[in-house]
């Protein structure tokens, strides 16, 4: 199915802060004002500081204080983009990906809070005496089936004030038997519930996350939520009657079929790999110290093994768990394609980290700084979008991410590399300029560019904008 562009995407870049924050609520009018200015500024130079962005003191001082300020929070700030979000994911009439990951982000500063215990060792004796302080974030982004990011639905930040590892609670307590409630991997819950009911159509999404994200409690939250799930497990469970568990199970399953896949080893060269696979529907147990709380379910597992043994990298061995009725080798493939765009979440996580460079912020304490990242979440969606728009509608018009100024300035500044420009420029042959603009050389056999490259080509593109905007006006 194909997705409606009219809704599901923003309208134009000189608007687009507009549409995103237009179903803001703040306590204070002039709080909703001050967040749009900052949104676009920091917007218009991403990657750049504070003082960088908002250019004069007055600017700046306005920014640090709305981060500061007692009535802003990461919820105010991100009640807009989630409406948007959701208006998005109505647009589209496919199954949606709820894809699910936690990220750090660390600062030398130890009145944040921690994220873990760094490892020791005789080369590390700066974080052996000074352990590792940030703020942890748990966020769900929804995606189309092709990639394209509608959007987070939903988002947790968190610190420490000690430390909660498992490995520090290993032989005091036994962690199986502690609630969920008790423990941080609630926050994998709560994201699947507030995305759940933000989108509003359960049964179209499915919920993704990784070998983390194997808690049974989340199961039945999806099941009680009507949605549905796809992660990747790493527990053996109990199966079937009790008296046998899902290894067991899947070692007597006949193989389905195959399917072939390329993937690089460690030095980077191509190779083609068969997977077998497997798949079968079960009834699955709750662990011996949940079962009085927690009923079985009826859960779908799928394997895909490699063939042989490798050299050079790792067998590929992906053990799914899903509540989705899966029996043919179609539908096994359309699930491990589903898993495989997990790794879009850590793109994301990637941007922020990089291309806004949030862990470079000299704000001083963890509430400014959640302001900020909240804030820098959205850039970051959108630089995420104007990539994956191009890749997976290439051939749509291109002002749906671009203004009429900035495609006139893509045309002057970069010039075609042979023959004359086509009569019909999609938003491919502007993104493409972009991406030549970012440093991209883009001769033949060239890989196509990163998000590195993308977000230089657009903050160029913004600078030369915002020069040329004033010379119009000055005229």
């Amino acid at each position: 199915m194909e997705t409606n562009l009219h809704s599901a995407a923003p309208i134009t870049s000189n608007h687009w802060v507009d549409e995103e924050v237009l179903a803001s609520e703040f306590e204070d009018k002039r709080l909703a004002r001050r967040f749009k200015m900052v949104l676009k500024q920091l917007s218009e130079a991403t990657a750049e500081s504070i003082p960088w962005a908002c250019q004069d003191w007055a600017n700046t001082k306005a920014a640090y204080r709305f981060f500061d300020n007692d009535r802003v929070d990461e919820d105010d700030i991100l009640f807009g983009h989630f409406r948007s979000t959701r208006e998005r994911f109505a647009g589209t009439a496919e199954t949606v990906l709820v894809l699910h990951d936690t990220t750090e982000l660390s600062y030398r500063r130890d009145n944040i809070g921690l994220l873990h215990k760094p490892k020791h060792g005789p080369s590390n004796r700066w974080r052996k005496e000074n352990p590792l302080c940030g703020i942890s974030m748990h966020s769900s982004l929804a995606i189309t089936q092709t990639g394209l990011p509608l959007g987070l639905a939903a988002i947790k930040f968190w610190t420490r004030k000690k430390f909660k590892g498992t490995n520090a609670l290993r032989g005091i307590i036994n962690a199986t038997r502690v609630p969920i409630e008790q423990k941080e991997s609630l926050r994998w819950l709560e994201n699947l519930r507030q995305s759940t009911a933000l989108l509003g159509d359960a049964a179209r999404c499915v919920h993704i996350a990784d070998r983390e994200s194997d808690i049974y409690e989340l199961f039945c939250a999806a099941d009680e939520a009507g949605t549905n799930f796809l992660v990747r497990t790493c527990v053996d469970r109990v199966a079937q009657g009790g008296g046998t568990t899902v290894a067991e199970q899947m070692e007597e399953v006949p193989v389905k079929g195959v399917h072939r896949i390329e993937v690089r080893d460690r030095a980077g060269d191509v190779c083609n790999v068969v997977l077998e696979l497997k798949c079968r529907r079960m009834r699955v147990y709750p662990p011996v110290g949940k079962q009085g709380r927690y009923p079985s379910l009826i859960l779908t597992v799928i394997h895909a093994t490699e063939r042989g043994s490798p050299k050079g990298r790792d067998r590929i061995e992906w053990k799914l768990l899903t509540n989705l009725k899966v029996s043919t080798r179609q539908e096994v493939v359309e699930k491990l394609n589903w898993y495989a765009l997990r790794w879009k979440i850590e793109v994301f996580h990637k941007i922020l980290k990089s291309g806004c460079k949030v862990e470079e912020s000299q704000l001083r304490t963890a509430e400014r700084l959640v302001n900020l990242i909240a804030t820098c979440c959205i850039i970051s969606w959108r630089i995420f979008w104007i990539m994956m728009i191009n890749r997976s509608h290439p051939n749509i018009r291109p002002a749906v991410a671009l203004t009429q100024l900035e495609m006139d300035l893509l045309d002057q500044l970069v010039k075609a590399r042979s023959g004359s420009p086509p009569n019909e420029k999609d938003l491919a042959y502007y993104i493409n300029r972009i991406d030549r603009l970012g440093g991209y050389l883009d001769r033949n056999g060239d890989a196509p560019p990163g998000n590195i490259v993308m977000w230089r080509g657009l903050a160029r593109l913004s600078d030369i904008a915002l020069g040329a905007s004033s010379q119009l006006n000055c005229g």
